[in-house]
C-alpha cells in the first residue's frame, strides 16, 4: 500500500502534463489573488445573509401563530426544493422579468423618482449574494431550529419564572447554549458555500476564483495547470475555515465539558514530547551499561 502511494506521488510530481513550474509561477498572480478575495467576500456576504435569515425563519417556524409559522415553512419548502443554480440564473435574468428599464416612483402619485436598468439595480455581486444567501437561509433555518430545540424546556420555564421576556430568554439563555449544536453544521455549510460560489462563474459570469482562471485557460488552452491553481486555493481557504470552525466549537464548548479538546499546536507539542521521550528511553536501553571504576 505504501509503495502504491509513493508511486502515485512520484507519478504526479514527474508528469510533465501537470506543468508544476507554471503552477508555481502563477499561484500568487494578481488576478488569481483577486479572484480568491472575491470568492471569500462572496462566501462571507452570502453566509451573513443566510445565517441572519435562517435565524429569523427558525424563530418564525416555532411561532404559535399559524400564519407566521406557515409563511416560514413555505419559504423553506420553496428554496430547498429548487436548485441554487436555477435561483442564480433567475437573479441574473432579472431583466427578462422587469424589462430593460425600471422606474422607481412614489406609490399612488405617479411621480417618478428615477429610471434605472435592471443591471444597475441588481449588479452581479448583489445578484450572486441574493441567489446564494436566500437559498442558504432555508438550510440555516433548520439548523438553527434544531439548535433551539436541543435546549431543555426547563431552562425556558426557569427564565419565564424570573420574569424574562420571550426574546430575552431566546437571546440570553437559549441561543448561547444552542450554539454548541449550531456551529458544526454551520461550519460545514460555510465550507460548502465556499465551493458553491463556483456556480456563480457559470450562472452570472462574476469574476470569482474559478471564473478568473477560466478566462486564462480559454486563451492559453492550459486547462489542467490553471484548474490545479484554483483547486490549491480552494484547499487553502477550506483549511482556514476548518481551523476557524474548530476554535469556534472549542470556545462554545466551555462550561459544557470538563476539559476542552487540545488545539492543533497542543497536539503537535504533545506528539513531539512523546516521540522525544520514546527516543531517550530507547537510547537508554540500547546503550551498554558502564560501571564506574572504584578507586581505593
Amino acid at each position: 500500500m505504501l509503495y502504491l502511494l509513493v508511486a502515485l506521488i512520484h507519478g504526479l510530481a514527474t508528469n510533465p502534463n501537470f506543468q508544476w513550474g507554471l503552477i508555481g509561477h502563477n499561484l500568487f498572480d494578481g488576478f488569481v489573488l483577486k479572484g480568491a478575495v472575491r470568492t471569500l467576500m462572496l462566501t462571507f456576504l452570502s453566509m451573513l445573509v443566510g445565517v441572519a435569515l435562517g435565524t429569523i425563519l427558525a424563530i418564525m417556524r416555532m411561532s404559535p401563530v399559524p400564519i407566521v409559522s406557515g409563511a416560514a415553512w413555505v419559504y423553506i419548502w420553496f428554496f430547498r426544493g429548487t436548485p441554487v443554480y436555477v435561483q442564480l440564473l433567475f437573479w441574473g435574468s432579472i431583466a427578462a422579468l422587469t424589462g430593460q428599464h425600471v422606474a422607481v416612483q412614489i406609490p399612488l402619485t405617479g411621480i417618478v423618482l428615477f429610471h434605472t436598468s435592471p443591471t444597475q439595480l441588481v449588479p452581479l455581486l448583489l445578484a450572486a449574494v441574493l441567489g446564494l444567501g436566500l437559498n442558504e437561509g432555508a438550510y440555516m433555518a433548520e439548523i438553527v431550529r434544531a439548535g433551539i430545540l436541543s435546549v431543555g424546556e426547563g431552562q425556558v420555564e426557569a427564565a419565564s419564572s424570573l420574569g424574562m421576556r420571550r426574546l430575552q430568554t431566546l437571546r440570553l439563555i437559549v441561543l448561547p447554549q444552542a450554539m454548541r449544536v449550531i456551529i458544526p453544521p454551520t461550519g460545514n455549510e460555510t465550507i460548502g458555500m465556499l465551493k458553491t460560489t463556483s456556480l456563480v462563474s457559470a450562472a452570472l459570469a462574476y469574476d470569482e476564483l474559478l471564473q478568473s482562471v477560466t478566462l486564462v485557460y480559454q486563451v492559453t488552452y492550459q486547462i489542467i495547470p490553471w484548474l490545479l491553481i484554483a483547486s490549491i486555493w480552494y484547499l487553502v481557504m477550506t483549511s482556514v475555515l476548518t481551523l476557524g470552525q474548530f476554535y469556534l466549537e472549542r470556545h462554545f464548548a466551555r462550561g459544557a465539558t470538563r476539559s476542552l479538546p487540545p488545539t492543533p499546536l497542543q497536539r503537535l507539542r504533545a506528539l513531539f514530547v512523546r516521540n522525544l521521550t520514546m527516543f531517550h528511553a530507547r537510547q537508554a536501553t540500547e546503550s551498554p551499561t558502564r560501571t564506574r571504576r572504584e578507586w581505593p
